[in-house]
């Protein structure tokens, strides 16, 4: 009986350099992102990896060479990243901090056209005004999706604006081909932030969402809720002390024209009599 050979698995010299290399990049840059890239075409990456050199170093590479970076890498809260990598995900080095680097990508992500079987992010509507389209078979197109139209200057004007898609549904072959005809872009692609590693804190963030509008809109209501009860209170800064001053002046002419309807009926004929009388 021959003795049991042990199986030798060769690794090319690209792969160990390519492994030494992300291995080099994880012990030096401070923050690893992993972003989801798929479906992105190719121009798209290329537009967005140049907006980030010197930025972030960006490397797409098959799952297996990053999960053997991370296990060679020595760096356990690190390692726990590897949750996130697949084959349609990108590995952003950098030394900017990862909540920066997310919202930048968020920020470059170009708006795209829909195709049938996605599925709506949010109500889809047609505005209402004019369009490029001329009377043919967009008439029909428009009319099956409940569109209101007249034509106008041999061109199709929308009556109304209509939702032609609702959040959360499948878009269909005419919606889609009507948002292609009417240029309407429901989508965006782009790097999509799904974890980092903070190596100066030693945390591993999760799930990264950055709605960079929506935390501008509850900081303005905060702060509206804020100035308000500030004023009510009368706790002076800089901020609430021309909305304390117009407040005292209003209440200085609410109070004037109290002392003169107060005036005026003391002033009323009769008035004065009817008194002396009671008091008599």
């Amino acid at each position: 009986m021959k003795p049991k050979t042990k199986k030798i698995t060769h690794v090319s010299e690209i792969k160990k350099s390519t492994v030494k290399e992300l291995i080099d990049l994880m012990n030096k840059k401070s923050t690893i992102l992993i972003a989801s890239v798929k479906n992105l075409p190719a121009s798209q990456f290329q537009e967005i990896s140049k907006k980030f050199r010197g930025k972030a170093v960006i490397k797409v590479l098959k799952k297996k060479i990053v999960l053997r970076a991370l296990e060679e890498s020595k760096n356990e809260e690190l390692k726990k990243i590897k949750d996130y990598v697949d084959d349609s995900t990108a590995i952003l080095f950098s030394d900017f901090d990862a909540f920066e680097l997310a919202a930048d990508l968020i920020q470059n992500k170009s708006p795209a056209k829909a195709k049938a079987g996605q599925t709506a992010q949010n109500d889809i509507e047609v505005e209402a005004g004019p369009t490029d389209l001329v009377p043919g078979p967009a008439i029909s197109e428009l009319g099956a999706l409940g569109i209101q139209i007249q034509i106008d200057k041999g061109k199709i004007t929308i009556k109304s604006p209509k939702v032609i898609v609702k959040k959360g549904d499948k878009i269909s072959e005419g919606a889609s081909s009507i948002m292609n005809k009417l240029d309407i872009k429901p989508f965006s692609i782009g790097f999509i932030p799904l974890s980092a590693f903070d190596a100066k804190e030693k945390k591993l963030y999760k799930e990264i969402s950055i709605d960079r509008e929506g935390t501008l809109k509850e900081l303005k209501e905060s702060f509206a809720k804020a100035l308000a009860l500030a004023v009510h209170i009368g706790f002076a800064t800089s901020e609430t002390i021309k909305f304390m001053i117009g407040k005292a002046g209003m209440h200085e002419k609410a109070i004037k024209n109290l002392f003169k309807k107060h005036h005026a009926s003391e002033n009323k004929p009769g008035l004065s009599i009817k008194i002396d009388m009671e008091e008599k």
